[in-house]
């Protein structure tokens, strides 16, 4: 082998099993190639004992070849005076406590280099999550206990402490009138010990600090089910309450971006921050760039569609590439947790949040006689969804599911009284069926179904 460059590291292949490659002008100094593609430097020797170690230097990228040959030299110098690098570093790494831990976590975080779903680095949200349970209740519970020491009943006790409540608070942050408010509980218990999981996996794995995760087969509190939904009178209270809130032009926004959720099933962040881009009025369907899943494609119903597009021929594209700007055209709506809080407080739909929107819808489209699969591609879920790769168009099934379930939807926020219909595919006839849905009625008219008289033809 020539000698270990970052050039030769990049250009060796993979294969199906793990292999190594040496260089050739320090011996002992190589990298060794996964079947994943990942690389990482090693410095090999025999200690004083004549017992051969392998210690890492790091992985390919997060450190350069010519940095990993200098550890790799240090470490060389180190045994030559009869000393063993790798037990030094392990004997050291084994006096860490949870909080040194969390700190050296927290740094790969950033880096991008700890993986969330789908082998991706995990999203700027997830991260900042991230952050606040670690430095909120981890740290706190446990953070001065050596991570060696750690045991399943620690993890178990800080578990219950969250559930009770040990690590609420409530405190200002730097931003105008803006308070953090830290809650316990049995979800956020859940949730943190899950987190405590992968950072010892990680130190296992990684640093090989600890052979057994003691958050492994911690039993955690089952998660409360939301089986909260809008029921048809809901609907309607919330077509009452948009329609008055609409009323103060510092609400008109926000009670839009309210609709679009309750029409598309879409989470919050997904509707706040869409760019013009990410709506493909063709295509009938938002394609969005960065989701909880990775790139998604969600069909949307007319409804939506020609919400969107009446707002493009009023040049609302051209003032910012996002659909729901904030103040600054070049950012995204950032008023909507506060807006929501007023325009719900006091009316019968105050526990309402925007998940039960999305929840409301999969449930509505359910009676609507929707397929578990159809539902799934309606909200973006990854399991059991054909439009969880970024796919160019979409199945006139799914256009037609989105048209009904979000024209129910409008309908019942318009006040109307509906039974369960059918909509054609063709967007003529997707028009006809919403104008029928829409009509204004009185309410003993008896409701026709949109589609009755293409039928009958």
């Amino acid at each position: 082998m020539p000698k270990l460059t970052k050039s030769v590291v990049d250009k060796s292949p993979t294969r199906e099993s793990q292999y190594t490659i040496w260089c050739s002008e320090l011996k002992g100094f190589g990298a060794f190639i996964m079947p994943s593609g990942t690389r990482t430097y090693f410095v090999d020797y025999r200690n004083a004992n004549n017992v051969r170690r392998r210690m890492k230097l790091g992985r390919h990228g997060a450190v350069t070849a010519e940095q990993a040959r200098t550890l790799a030299i240090q470490a060389l110098a180190e045994v030559a005076k009869g000393n063993d690098p790798l037990e030094n570093r392990n004997s050291a790494r084994k006096s860490i406590a949870v909080k040194e831990l969390c700190e050296l976590y927290i740094k790969e975080l950033e880096q991008g280099r700890i993986l969330g779903k789908g082998g991706r680095p995990k999203k700027t949200s997830t991260k900042s999550t991230d952050l606040g349970r670690i430095n909120r209740h981890i740290i706190p519970l446990i953070g001065k206990m050596l991570v060696t020491r750690l045991t399943k009943a620690d993890v178990t006790t800080m578990m219950k402490d969250i559930m009770a409540g040990k690590t609420r608070q409530s405190e200002k942050t730097g931003k105008l009138r803006g308070r953090s408010i830290v809650r316990g509980g049995h979800g956020v218990a859940n949730r943190t010990v899950g987190l405590l999981g992968g950072i010892l996996s990680y130190a296992r794995d990684e640093l090989g600090i600890i052979e057994i995760n003691p958050a492994h087969g911690v039993r955690k509190p089952k998660d409360s089910v939301r089986t909260r939904r809008l029921n048809e009178d809901e609907y309607r209270a919330l077509g009452r309450i948009l329609e008055n809130a609409a009323l103060d032009d510092r609400y008109t926004r926000t009670t839009e971006l309210i609709r679009m959720l309750a029409l598309t099933g879409c989470r919050r962040s997904e509707v706040i921050e869409i760019r013009w881009s990410e709506i493909d009025s063709a295509g009938s369907a938002f394609r969005l760039d960065d989701t909880k899943e990775g790139q998604s494609v969600r069909p949307i119903g007319l409804p939506v569609l020609e919400y969107f597009d009446e707002r493009r021929s009023d040049g609302a594209e051209d003032i910012s590439p996002y659909a729901f700007p904030g103040r600054n055209d070049d950012k995204a709506f950032g008023s909507f947790p506060r807006h929501w809080e007023k325009i719900f407080k006091g009316t019968e739909l105050e526990d309402v949040t925007a998940h039960v929107l999305r929840h409301s819808f999969a449930s509505m489209a359910n009676d609507l006689g929707f397929t578990e699969i159809t539902i799934a591609a309606l909200l973006g879920h990854a399991s059991g969804s054909i439009t969880s790769r970024y796919v160019h168009t979409l199945d006139s099934a799914l256009i037609m599911a989105a048209d009904t379930v979000s024209g129910y939807i409008q309908a019942l926020i318009e006040g109307a009284e509906l039974s369960f219909t059918h909509y054609a595919l063709d967007r003529s006839s997707r028009k006809a069926a919403l104008a029928r849905f829409l009509a204004p009625r009185p309410d003993s008219a008896p409701t026709v179904a949109p589609n009755e008289e293409r039928l009958a033809a």
